[in-house]
């Protein structure tokens, strides 16, 4: 399973970035979860400083920037 974490304040590009993920995440057909994460602290603790940002299984793949499902397929492919 493919643990996808979008770090932001739930803004329109947070709300796009996630909907994004969910495209590539189906378009590869892979086993995942998406999950928002809104809590200042945690996305502080994440060590983002720029939202919205996208986290992988943990990981920190992109921050400040709304990524295309394309470029997220690249990613997780």
């Amino acid at each position: 399973m493919v643990d996808i974490k979008i770090l932001g304040s739930g803004c329109a590009k947070c709300v796009k970035l996630a909907e994004n993920a969910e495209t590539a995440a189906k378009e590869l057909a892979l086993d995942y979860s998406v999950e928002k994460v809104t809590d200042q602290n945690a996305i502080i603790d994440a060590g983002v400083l720029m939202t919205p940002a996208l986290m992988v299984d943990g990981v920190v793949k992109s921050s400040g920037k709304v990524m295309t499902a394309d470029q997220i397929k690249a990613l997780l492919g």
